[in-house]
C-alpha cells in the first residue's frame, strides 16, 4: 500500500527531503532510519526559476537583452591542464574521505532531473524506442531529401572532422560530420551507437544519425564563412564543400557522414564535473558530488569513451515560454553529454599514445612514478597490445586486457575520481538492463559496411559488458526493482542472476526479518528471470500505535551470496487493511 493512503487516516506527511547519504550504513533491530515518507523520484531542479536580465548584444540585434545564464567557454588547453597539474598540485596534501553521493533517494537510485531520467533503469524501452535515442520521430532522416532539400547554412567551426551544418525541410537542423582519417567508419558509427547507450540508461545527449546522400541533395548558401581551430576565418564556398566531401567515405555514389542533431534551447557551454554553476539558481549539488557523473566512469570504460571531459557536454537553458525568445526567463539549465565518437578504439596519430587511451593518463604521475622506480623495467599492460587484423579502424579496443577499476579516461575527471563503490554499482546495475540481444541491435545503427565488423563489436561490447558485471556485481547486492503486493508479498529482481553473470548455481537465497522484538526467518521463493520473493506477515499490536510508530517498522535482510554483503529493505507493519509501505533500500557495505 502506497504511503499516501495514510492521508485517508489524517497522516499528514512533510515533503520528501531526506537523502540515503544521510543515513549511516549499518542497521540494528529495530532502528528506524527512513522516515513513513515516499522516496524522492523528481528532483526540484526541473522547476523553472529567473535568472537576472543582462545587455548581450550580438551583430543581429546590438541592443539585445538576455534573461538567461552566461554562456562559458571552456578552453581545451586550459581543462586539461587544470585536471593534469594544477588540480593534483593543489590536493597533494588533501585528505579527502571517500563521500557519497548526495543525490540519491531511500531507494538507492537517482531521481530524475535536469542532469538524468531513468529509463531503462525503470522501464525498459521497446526496441523502436531503445534504437532511436534521443532522436523524435520528426528528426529521423530515413529517406534521402529532393535535390536541393538539405540547406547548408553554416560550416563546421571546431573538432577533429570536417562538416557542415544542415537544415531539412522540417525545420530540423544537424551537424554533418566525417569519419576520422584512417579509421573508416569507426568515429561516425560511435557517435551514432554512443549517443544511443547514454539516451538508455539515462542521460541526455543529441540525436545521433548516420546518413547516406548524393551531392545533389544538398544546397549551399552564398557567403558563408568558418573558423578553424586555430582561429583563421575562411570562406565556406563550393571548394570548401567539396573538400569535405572529398574527404567522406562513401558507398557507391553515396557519402556517408553522421547527422548530429541540434539542442534545443539556448545553449550556455559545457557543463564543469566539479562545484556548481553560479548563475543557475537549480544547481545546488556540487557536480563531484552527484551520482550520475560519478558512475557515468562505468559507462565510458565498457565504450572506451577516454573523452569523457567537459568540453563533450553542453548545457541548454530550456525557456518555458520560448516564444519570448529562447533566452528568456523563467527556466532552467538541462545538462547534455555530447560527442561520443572517441569510443571503440578511437587512435591518436602517435601510436605510443594510442596504446595507453583507457589505460593511462596523457600525462600520469602515477605510471611516471611507477616507471621511474622500476626503472622502466616491467612491461605494462598496455606494451603487450595488438591491433587484430581485419579489424584495424577498431584500433586497441578489445576485452582481454580490459580492466574496468583501472580504466582511465585521457585526463582526470573530477567526478570520476571521486567514484564510490556504490556509485560504480549503480551504473553496473543500469547496464545490465540490457538484454544480450540488444547489444548487436544498437551496434547495428552504425551501419557497418561489413558484417563482421558489426559481429565483432558486438562480441567485444558483451564481453567488455560481463567484466564490468562481474568486477561490481559481488560487492554490493545487485538485487533491484522492489515490488510490494497488496497481500505482502516482496518481491525483487537479482539483475547478476538475471543476466547470466555467474552460474545458477552460484546463487543461495535466505532472508530473515527484524522487528523492534525480534529477528526472524523467512522462506524465499526463488522464481524465472531472477524473480526472489519474501511473504511478510502482520504482526498484531495492542494498543494500535501511531502509523509512523518505532514498533510498526521492520528490516528485512536478503543475501544472495554471489554478492558479499545483502540487501537491507526498510519497511512500517501499518496492518492488514493498510499494507505494508516500503520506505528504504540499503546496500550494506
Amino acid at each position: 500500500m502506497r504511503a499516501e493512503a495514510l492521508y485517508e487516516r489524517g497522516m499528514r506527511m512533510g515533503p520528501v527531503l531526506t537523502w540515503l547519504g544521510l543515513f549511516l550504513a549499518t542497521a540494528c533491530g529495530g532502528e528506524r532510519r527512513f522516515p513513513l515518507r515516499e522516496p524522492l523520484w523528481r528532483d526540484t531542479d526541473l522547476q523553472a526559476v529567473s535568472v537576472p536580465c543582462t545587455a548581450r548584444p550580438s551583430d543581429e540585434d546590438p541592443q539585445h537583452i538576455a534573461c538567461a545564464p552566461e554562456p562559458y567557454e571552456s578552453p581545451l588547453a586550459w581543462d586539461g591542464a587544470d585536471n593534469m597539474v594544477f588540480r593534483p598540485v593543489t590536493r597533494v596534501f588533501a585528505l579527502e574521505a571517500p563521500d557519497q553521493a548526495v543525490n540519491v533517494n531511500a531507494f538507492d537510485e537517482v531521481p530524475d532531473s535536469a542532469w538524468f531520467e531513468n529509463r531503462i533503469g525503470k522501464r525498459h524501452p521497446s526496441r523502436a524506442e531503445l534504437l532511436r535515442g534521443a532522436c523524435t520521430p520528426e528528426q529521423m532522416l530515413s529517406e534521402p531529401p529532393a535535390p536541393g532539400g538539405w540547406t547548408i547554412d553554416r560550416g563546421k567551426t571546431n573538432g577533429a572532422s570536417l562538416g557542415f551544418r544542415v537544415r531539412t525541410p522540417q525545420g530540423g537542423k544537424f551537424m554533418f560530420k566525417n569519419d576520422a582519417p584512417g579509421q573508416p567508419e569507426r568515429a561516425t558509427a560511435a557517435s551514432v551507437i554512443g549517443a544511443a547507450i547514454y539516451h538508455a540508461v539515462g542521460y541526455f545527449t543529441s540525436c545521433e544519425q548516420i546518413v547516406y546522400f548524393d551531392k545533389r541533395a544538398l544546397h549551399l548558401n552564398p557567403g558563408l564563412t568558418v573558423t578553424d581551430n586555430s582561429g583563421v576565418t575562411r570562406a565556406f564556398d563550393g571548394a570548401a564543400l567539396d573538400h569535405v566531401l572529398s574527404e567522406a567515405n562513401r558507398r557507391a555514389e553515396q557519402y556517408r557522414m553522421q547527422a548530429s542533431g541540434w539542442l534545443p534551447g539556448y545553449l550556455i557551454g559545457p557543463f564543469r564535473y566539479e562545484r556548481t554553476r553560479s548563475d543557475d539558481p537549480n544547481d545546488a549539488i556540487a557536480h563531484d558530488d552527484r551520482r550520475e557523473l560519478r558512475g557515468g566512469r562505468v559507462l565510458a570504460a565498457w565504450l572506451n569513451h577516454f573523452d569523457a571531459r567537459e568540453q563533450n557536454t553542453m548545457d541548454s537553458w530550456i525557456a518555458s515560454n520560448p516564444g519570448a525568445g529562447h533566452d528568456s526567463s523563467p527556466g532552467y539549465v538541462r545538462h547534455y553529454y555530447i560527442d561520443t565518437s572517441d569510443s571503440f578504439g578511437s587512435e591518436w596519430s602517435w601510436d605510443g599514445v594510442s596504446r595507453r587511451l583507457g589505460r593511462s593518463y596523457i600525462l600520469d604521475w602515477g605510471d611516471i612514478a611507477y616507471d621511474f622506480v622500476t626503472l622502466g623495467t616491467q612491461t605494462r599492460s598496455w606494451e603487450r597490445l595488438s591491433r587484430r587484423p581485419g579489424f584495424e579502424l577498431f584500433g586497441y579496443y578489445g576485452a582481454d586486457e580490459f580492466d574496468p577499476d583501472g580504466w582511465k579516461n585521457e585526463y582526470p575527471n573530477p567526478a570520476f575520481s571521486r567514484a564510490t563503490e556504490h556509485d560504480n554499482a549503480w551504473m553496473a546495475r543500469i547496464m545490465s538492463r540490457l538484454e544480450p540481444d540488444e547489444i548487436p541491435a544498437l551496434v547495428a545503427l552504425g551501419q557497418f559496411s561489413q558484417p563482421a565488423h558489426a559481429a565483432y563489436l558486438a562480441n567485444v561490447r558483451e564481453a567488455r559488458l560481463q567484466k564490468s558485471l562481474q568486477r561490481y556485481f559481488p560487492e554490493l547486492s545487485p538485487l533491484a526493482d522492489p515490488q510490494l503486493s497488496a497481500r505482502g508479498e516482496l518481491c525483487f529482481t537479482d539483475l547478476a542472476r538475471r543476466r547470466g553473470v555467474w552460474p545458477e548455481t552460484r546463487f543461495e537465497y535466505s532472508a530473515d526479518v527484524t522487528t523492534e522484538t525480534e529477528t526472524r526467518a523467512l522462506p524465499v521463493q526463488r522464481g524465472a528471470a531472477g524473480r526472489v520473493c519474501v511473504q511478510l506477515a502482520h504482526r498484531s499490536f495492542a494498543p494500535e500505535p501511531e502509523p509512523g510508530a518505532a514498533a510498526r517498522y521492520l528490516t528485512v535482510t536478503l543475501p544472495n551470496l554471489a554478492a558479499r554483503q545483502p540487501l537491507r529493505a526498510h519497511l512500517y507493519d501499518l496492518g492488514a487493511r493498510w499494507g505494508f509501505a516500503l520506505v528504504g533500500l540499503e546496500r550494506v557495505d
